[in-house]
């Protein structure tokens, strides 16, 4: 099984989600994404898993990075996904990736609906 989680330690729903899997006997790969953030096409791919059609849906829009780049006045989905990847702060999480699907761990059970 193919199990990633992308992961921010300093995230209480990410620990949460974590926990959660780990308690299931599961052991995901942790891409710890703010010291190494996806790319641009890794972004997309992880919008097409979750089943989002905008990239604002996967950013955090209370950042203070989202209003400082004034990203809620940007309609360009490459431009939002460039932001994510320049500034993966802004990227929601944590996402559990399982086998091809993807889950926002919001409210971290979530995850659970993608798992075998």
């Amino acid at each position: 099984m193919n199990l990633f989680i992308y992961h921010n330690p300093r995230c209480s729903k990410s620990r949460e989600t974590l926990a959660l899997l780990q308690e299931k006997g599961l052991e995901p790969e942790i891409i710890k994404y703010l010291d190494t953030p996806p790319d641009a096409e890794q972004i997309t791919q992880l919008l097409n898993q979750l089943g989002m059609s905008s990239a604002r849906e996967l950013m955090r829009t209370k950042e203070e990075i989202y209003k400082t780049l004034a990203l809620a006045d940007v309609a360009d989905e490459a431009a939002l996904i460039n932001a994510m990847v320049a500034n993966p702060k802004l990227i929601e999480r944590p996402i559990v990736v399982c086998n091809g699907k993807a889950a926002l761990g919001r409210p971290p059970e979530q995850v659970l609906s993608i798992l075998p």
